[in-house]
């Protein structure tokens, strides 16, 4: 599973011309999810998004996480982050899930992230075609691999 997380001042996400959610200071999250993923990778992915120290304290150093700042968390679907370019310009997407396994994996995701942040995070909708639209804080993105945990 990967995930990018980027740091925002605010974030939404427009399904048929709708915003169907929207935060204000927070995270997006982009989540891609392949065959091989388990809860595990879900649960280790979720505690190290509630625990990264990415907000500014009151000297602007990053050592508070999302929960300190009692951020809010945007979660879209992303099959296309495991994306793979190694042969020819067309990307294959062989490695992303199918989409039932996805979308399951997917509720677990945003569920065990809710319990860790003590909130309900926002969503885009599974499988639809998103516009999504946000200010990226700092820049501050940062991708996580649960199959590469550096």
């Amino acid at each position: 599973m990967r995930v990018i997380i980027q740091r925002v001042s605010q974030a939404n996400v427009t399904v048929d011309d709708s915003i169907v959610s929207e935060i204000s200071e927070g995270l997006l999250l982009l989540v891609g999810i392949e065959d091989a993923d388990t809860k595990e990778d879900i649960d280790w992915l979720c505690r190290k998004i509630c625990k990264m120290r990415i907000f500014g304290d009151k000297n602007g150093n990053m050592n508070l996480s999302v929960v300190d700042v009692k951020g809010e968390v945007l979660v879209i679907s992303q099959f296309t982050l495991h994306a793979s370019t190694k042969k020819g310009n067309r990307p294959s997407f062989v490695k992303a899930a199918k989409p039932d396994f996805a979308e399951q994996q997917y509720e677990q995701f945003k569920q065990i992230l809710s319990s860790y942040l003590g909130e309900e995070v926002q969503s885009g909708k599974f499988g639809a075609d998103m516009k999504v639209s946000l200010i990226n804080n700092g820049p501050v993105t940062i991708l996580l691999d649960s199959k590469n945990k550096e």
